[in-house]
Order: C-alpha cells, then sequence, then structure tokens
C-alpha cells in the first residue's frame, strides 16, 4: 500500500492518476496535506500538482468519457466527502483500464457511488437556490450566508448571475470559509476577514436603514400566510431541514 499525499484539488487529484500509473502503482491510498517523514523505506509520496502531467490526464478523460461524464467526475470531487478519495481514484483506473464507455455501468461499485454523490450534490445545489436570504448592505451589495453539508458553491454562481445580473452580490460558505463575489461583470472567489465581528453570519452593523423594514415585512407576511389549523411540522422540516432555518429571514 502507498499513501499519496496531495493538496485535495481537482487538478492534483489528477497529477496523483498521473504518478499512480507511471510509478506503476496498484494498492494506493489518497491523504491530504504533506508528509514530513523522512524514514527509508515508507511507502509514502508527496504528489506535486503538474500542469503538465494534469493536462495529459484530463485529455485522456475528455477523450473517455462526455463531457456530462467529466463533470459529474468534478461533481463528484467537489463533495469533499471523507474517505471518498479512493472512488474517484477507483472510477478513473476504471474508465482507463475499459475499452468502452463505463458512465453508466452501475454494477460497477465506484461508477455507481459516484452517481450516488452527485445526485447528494444536486440535491443540496437545489435546496441551496431556494433556501438562500439575501441582506442588503450599505454598499448596495446583497450579502447571503450558506453552510451545507457538501460544498456547493462552486455550483451556484452560474444560477445566481443570470438571476441576479443587476446586482452585486457576495454567497460566503461559513462552514468552509470562502464565497463568491459578484460586481456586475464577473465572479471571484473571496475570503473575508470577520476579525472586527463575531461571526460571518453576524453584520446587522453593515446593514442598510431600510434592511430591517424589508426583514419585518417578510416575517409578517410568512406569519399572516400560515394557517394553524393546517400546521405539520413533520412535512415542514421534510421540505424544509432544520439546519437551514438559521440563515432563513423568515425564521429569525
Amino acid at each position: 500500500m502507498t499513501t499519496l499525499f496531495y493538496d485535495g484539488t481537482f487538478e492534483s487529484l489528477l497529477s496523483v492518476v498521473f504518478e499512480i500509473y507511471e510509478r506503476k502503482l496498484t494498492l494506493v491510498k489518497l491523504q491530504k496535506g504533506k508528509w514530513y517523514s523522512t524514514a527509508l523505506f515508507e511507502n509514502k509520496l508527496n504528489i506535486i500538482t503538474n500542469e503538465a502531467n494534469t493536462n495529459r490526464v484530463l485529455k485522456g478523460l475528455r477523450q473517455k468519457l462526455s463531457p456530462s461524464g467529466l463533470q459529474q467526475l468534478y461533481i463528484a470531487h467537489l463533495a469533499e466527502i471523507e474517505n471518498e478519495e479512493a472512488t474517484l481514484i477507483g472510477y478513473i483506473r476504471y474508465v482507463f483500464d475499459s475499452a468502452q464507455n463505463i458512465e453508466e455501468d452501475y454494477g460497477n461499485r465506484y461508477v455507481l457511488r459516484v452517481s450516488e454523490i452527485v445526485r447528494m450534490m444536486r440535491r443540496e445545489k437545489h435546496r441551496m437556490e431556494a433556501f438562500i436570504r439575501f441582506q442588503k448592505l450599505k454598499d448596495e451589495t446583497f450579502y447571503a450566508t450558506i453552510e451545507p453539508d457538501f460544498n456547493v458553491l462552486p455550483l451556484l454562481i452560474k444560477h445566481f448571475r443570470n438571476r441576479y445580473a443587476d446586482q452585486k452580490w457576495i454567497i460566503y460558505d461559513t462552514r468552509r470559509n470562502y464565497g463568491v463575489y459578484y460586481d456586475l461583470h464577473d465572479t471571484q472567489y473571496i475570503n473575508l476577514d470577520f476579525s472586527t465581528i463575531s461571526k460571518a453570519g453576524d453584520i446587522k452593523t453593515t446593514f442598510t436603514e431600510d434592511e430591517g423594514i424589508y426583514q419585518s415585512l417578510w416575517q409578517n407576511y410568512f406569519k399572516s400566510v400560515n394557517i394553524p389549523a393546517r400546521k405539520n411540522i413533520k412535512l415542514h422540516v421534510r421540505h424544509i431541514p432544520k439546519r437551514y432555518w438559521r440563515h432563513l429571514t423568515e425564521k429569525i
């Protein structure tokens, strides 16, 4: 068994695949981070992301997979599910070692698991698109915080860029401490410094004066359309799990 250390990015993962084939490795284990031991005869390798190697593997995947299949592999990687690196490596090796397209070969455990992960990611993405609530800041930027189970923020960019093309906005993942900023032209990934406030979601001091009014109006509307006699908590929680409530204006 050889343990390969990589930086966790998709590009680094493809460099790992190149090294597996280059060194003719069979049993491997992936681990994020660096290995600092200098002991001899340890089967551990630090994989440095190499652009040329990454591009060679990516070119090979494009020849063996459809654009949709390659996208699904990338989405499965974004999920960042612990101990699933072996699934991704197994999937890629199966792609290269098979003579035919394997995208619908659900009898293979790696193909089946990747499809399951992609379904979970897409379900979380749709929930985020429905549950994100923006708050207007003093600089006219609309700000929202999220804490998704999986790293779906990159998958949200297209939806919100199309829907709010005429507004500056930030969507910030407080669990992973990074966000996306749209400036009316382009989007970019950002990291914010919250040293002057207690947490990423606690930004009330930067609201516009009318933001509190809008929030109160929305909360009152939500209460007014609620029919107590038809209250069904189980159904409500099934459609809107409690872990999302802290970021919903109507639940504050």
